[in-house]
């Protein structure tokens, strides 16, 4: 198997020769971050169709958090074009995050389409280095389609457990398409800004120490992508009030 994987890969990696290329030259991440919003405006609209009634069961807890105020601070990492606005409940204050400056104006669309929620600012920044975001700020923390393109899973939960008030898998190792994600990951790594395929990230949850972690498998959505399956759930960090921070991801 390791050695018809290896076959593959360097396979594809003939067959993508100049997206490589561009890549060590320095070329292709500002081509990328430039053209991924557009791809993601149309991949999250087909996304959503599939996952509506999963997400519209997740982010519906978060009403629970909102006590007497009836406002609930929430940050979004890896924000994106702003696909899961639409699920949130009125009283959301969302901040968003997000290392491309280029999903602003996606933002700014999806805000126009979504007032029952009220939009705080866009921070520019890695998971992994959220310092403009300060400590115990932040009642939920969403993230979605993240965790597998940053460069440190362990760093980004830690920064989530820094921000929020004290209160998305690879397949199977044996399974054919865990083969294929292997043989895919070092392109789809460039054309997926970031993600890698293979990252388990289950576990970097269970590491990170949360009072309690709910998941469950879905599988992909739009299946002809590798990027699956999907974990679904939430981690909670209990102390003083209630405290959630809402995951959906996939690798």
């Amino acid at each position: 198997m390791d050695v018809l994987v290896q076959l593959l890969q360097l396979l594809m990696l003939l067959l993508t020769l100049p997206l490589h290329l561009m890549a060590l030259l320095g070329f292709w991440q500002p081509l990328c971050k430039s053209y991924f919003p557009y791809l993601m405006a149309v991949l999250a609209a087909k996304t959503n169709r599939r996952m509506e009634n999963k997400k519209r069961e997740l982010f519906s807890e978060i009403k629970g958090l909102m006590g007497t105020s009836g406002k609930v601070a929430l940050l979004e990492l890896g924000c994106g074009t702003g696909a899961n606005f639409q699920f949130y409940p009125a009283g959301c204050r969302i901040t968003c995050l997000d290392p491309n400056p280029h999903f602003e104006k996606f933002l700014k669309r999806s805000m126009a389409e979504n007032r029952h929620l009220q939009y705080e600012r866009f921070v520019v920044a890695p998971g992994e280095d959220m310092k403009q975001v300060a400590d115990g700020s932040m009642d939920v923390v969403v993230c979605t389609l993240v965790l597998c393109s940053v460069q440190s899973p362990k760093r980004v939960l830690q920064e989530v457990h820094r921000v929020l008030r004290p209160v998305t898998l690879a397949y199977p190792r044996a399974s054919q398409a865990f083969m294929w994600q292997h043989v895919f990951e070092p392109t789809w790594k460039h054309i997926g800004d970031g993600c890698y395929l293979t990252r388990e990230t289950w576990k970097d949850l269970e590491n990170a120490q949360f009072s309690e972690i709910q998941m469950e498998q879905q599988p992909p959505p739009l299946k002809w992508l590798p990027v699956g399956p999907h974990i679904m759930g939430k981690a909670s960090e209990k102390a003083t009030h209630c405290q959630i921070c809402l995951l959906l991801r996939g690798i």
